[in-house]
């Protein structure tokens, strides 16, 4: 596989090493050896094979890009072994979609019925006993549990040599454990009465921005062997850059466009998420605009009439330009960290190209 030449650009950085398409083919690999193991427990499994294979065709690959270019950057060269290892993360990442899906009750993801709602369909088009939400919800719980065993295996499993797995294990496993422990915080905050942009900012960090870019680009140069300063300049730019991400889906969860999304719009307030966009919005709202926004968030019949007063206030409040301000200057401080890093220059064009791929988009 020839090396992506500098100032010699694919239409994305993720296609970057055509990695997209590779790493569709390692999941679809697993996918079908896994199809075999379930085939010979019951053909009744089929639908649960179905519906992480449809969820895992689509996304950006985002994961497993960082943790191939921290291995690229540390001059770990390519190979079948560290692909393997970024797929296992997609495979971690639909995990928490499905279950991030139950927990938020949502209706689609990537433009699909969320997992949970398919299997309540699949129960309600066959006339079957009992409540179809119940068995829908049950039913995406044990779809994610599948991806996060099979994510385990396939970390397990990658043609990388016993020395290189155990350096990127530590990472891999406190990344699964944070990021519980992110989701857990995250649906404290939507139970309080308030949130302090701070604390949004706090969850963000082991929701998002760990999983999403910094954890992953460990992974990938800890496999490589990388010096200490180069991973800490991974883990600068990742929490960075990772916070930048989010920032800019939480602006996309309320005024997105739904046919790029894969969401419907405003589905964000009706869940009552506490994000930065929300905190800071009751931060500067005066009492009247706040409590309009407590009376509206977290309401599940919220009309869009009601959703455009929300992202009106939002607006008013200087809200959206703070989080503007505050993706431009974490991406500043990812270029930063990188700019005074060690890394081979093939993985630092690429790097930098992604900042813009995870901040500059409309999905």
């Amino acid at each position: 596989m020839a090396l992506v030449s500098i100032g010699v650009t694919p239409a994305s950085p993720l296609d970057a090493e055509d990695l997209r398409t590779r790493v569709q083919k390692v999941l679809d690999d697993v996918l079908a050896r896994q199809a075999e193991v379930l085939d010979r427990v019951s053909p009744d499994l089929a639908p649960l094979m179905d519906a992480v294979g449809d969820l895992l065709r689509g996304g950006k690959r985002l994961r497993a890009a960082f943790c191939y270019w921290g291995w690229r950057g540390a001059c770990g060269p390519d190979s079948t072994g560290v692909l393997e290892v970024a797929a296992s993360l997609e495979l971690f990442q639909a995990a928490a979609l499905i279950h991030d899906d139950v927990m938020d009750s949502s209706d689609t993801r990537r433009g699909m019925p969320a997992v949970h709602r398919r299997f309540a369909a699949l129960h309600r088009g066959n006339g079957w006993l009992g409540a179809p939400e119940s068995f829908g919800v049950a039913g995406a719980v044990l779809a994610g549990d599948l991806c996060l065993s099979w994510c385990d295996e396939m970390y397990a499993d990658a043609d990388l040599s016993p020395e290189q797995l155990q350096r990127g294990r530590p990472i891999f496993d406190r990344m699964r454990t944070e990021l519980m422990c992110g989701q857990y915080l995250d649906m404290l905050e939507q139970v309080r009465a308030q949130t302090s942009v701070e604390q949004a900012r706090h969850v963000i960090r082991y929701k998002s921005a760990s999983y999403t870019v910094a954890r992953p680009l460990l992974i990938g140069g800890a496999l490589a062997d990388a010096p200490a300063a180069l991973l800490a300049a991974y883990d600068a730019y990742g929490l960075a850059l990772g916070e930048a991400f989010q920032l800019r889906d939480d602006i996309l969860g309320v005024f997105g466009d739904p046919t790029e999304t894969g969401k419907p719009a405003g589905d964000d307030l009706r869940e009552g998420k506490r994000t930065v966009l929300v905190a800071s919005t009751m931060a500067a709202a005066s009492p009247a605009q706040g409590a309009e926004l407590r009376r509206g968030l977290g309401d599940p019949h919220l009309d869009d009439v009601g959703v455009d007063r929300l992202r009106a206030l939002m607006v008013e409040t200087g809200a959206v330009d703070l989080a503007e301000r505050l993706i431009a200057q974490q991406c500043e401080a990812a270029l930063a960290a990188l700019a005074a890093a060690d890394v081979e220059p093939v993985a630092r064009a690429v790097l930098e190209q992604l900042v813009v791929a995870a901040t500059a988009r409309t999905q």
